[in-house]
């Protein structure tokens, strides 16, 4: 690649020069469980059904008010709380982004446990916001100690509590998350529930929400259509009190969910018990793979609420080059913070997959 012209460079904020963009990891021909996707492909007849919608719609007309109806799809799907609404994105990503946008007023900062999803900081930075990191014990629960000395120190705008956790993959402790999320609205702050990985989750903070709607009056509930088995769509949805949402909702571009979008999502809805029934499946090889991993003397494995298990073993880089070289794609977290040293995140795969990653993890370490 050849250097930009330096006058077109000075276009270009410093900081973003200074960025690295996301790595998506090339997996051609591999066993591909590095991204915590649903490994289940829709069943044929389901396919053709999909197919013949879509190839119905008007792709010459920007979307229409069949949005409305997806809205109203995912909030009966949710269980959405009474005087809550909802917003749409093209993935969690963009509502996150919209999320600093919307709350950049002055001083603003953002805050959350680390290690944990990227784009929290990523949004940040992007917006010209502060990002205040608070380490996770070594075991990856929460330092609540910690979470609340910086909650009163920074006093953020945003704080996000990912439930579970990535790439760690643990549902924190919810008296803990109680205490932060008290805390953080007594200095009138907003928390953000991220539950992307919701379908393999045991428990649901909107359970929560509906016991005692007074104490997470400043809690919004985000996830995403991803990991429920249409990672490919890029629909992501955040839940709140209606008047919040519809500030929020104003820096949201008019048309971010095309119709190929909606209708997908819409058809999946109605197909709900197909992508619970996956859930199931990734569910009991999730349980299938923690047995066997922790019956390795050479890894240590955390126990896991989500599609991927976060494990630690000698050497990391040897380790994933290895399973990389006998066609098994995961991802190598170790140098994404102190805390996940030598670590690799396994995606739940089909039985097939799970046992080639086994194999190969075997044969690497």
């Amino acid at each position: 690649m050849t250097a930009l012209d330096p006058r077109l460079k000075g276009l270009i904020r410093q900081d973003v020069q200074g960025m690295s963009a996301y790595a998506v990891q090339a997996s051609a021909g591999m066993v591909k469980l590095d991204a915590m996707e649903n490994p289940y492909s829709l069943p044929s007849e389901l396919q053709a059904a999909l197919g013949q919608r879509l190839g119905r719609l008007a792709l010459n007309r920007y979307p229409d008010g069949r949005v409305e109806d997806l809205r109203a799809a995912l909030a009966a799907y949710a269980g959405m709380p009474e005087g809550y609404a909802l917003m749409l994105g093209n993935g969690s990503d963009e509502l996150i982004s919209l999320l600093a946008m919307a709350c950049d007023v002055p001083g603003a900062s953002i805050l959350a446990p680390v290690p944990g999803f990227v784009m929290y900081a990523m949004s940040a930075q992007l917006q010209g916001l502060a990002f205040h990191g608070v380490p996770l014990t070594a075991e990856f629960e929460l330092d609540v100690t910690a979470m609340l000395g910086a909650i009163a120190r920074h006093k953020p705008t945003i704080t996000y509590i990912a439930y579970p956790n990535n790439p760690t993959a643990n549902l924190w402790n919810d008296t803990a998350i109680e205490k932060i999320i008290a805390a953080v609205g007594e200095q009138g702050g907003l928390v953000v529930m991220d539950e992307a990985y919701q379908p393999f989750a045991s428990r649901s903070w909107i359970d929560r929400i509906r016991a005692n709607p007074a104490a997470n009056r400043h809690v919004l509930l985000m996830r995403t259509l991803s990991k429920f088995g249409l990672a490919g769509v890029r629909l992501g949805y955040m839940m709140g009190p209606a008047e919040l949402i519809a500030e929020v909702d104003k820096v949201r571009p008019p048309y971010n969910v095309s119709v190929l979008n909606y209708e997908c999502a819409l058809f999946a809805l109605e197909h709900a018990d197909v992508f619970a029934a996956q859930a199931a499946e990734i569910q009991v090889q999730r349980a299938m793979l923690l047995e066997a991993l922790k019956a390795l003397p050479e890894v240590r494995v955390w126990n896991s609420d989500a599609n991927m298990i976060l494990i630690r073993v000698a050497d990391a880089g040897k380790t994933f080059e290895g399973m990389k070289a006998r066609k098994v794609l995961v991802k190598n977290v170790s140098k994404l913070h102190p805390l996940l040293a030598n670590c690799l995140r396994l995606t739940v795969g089909t039985p097939q997959e799970n046992q080639l990653m086994l194999a190969a993890l075997k044969e690497s370490l």
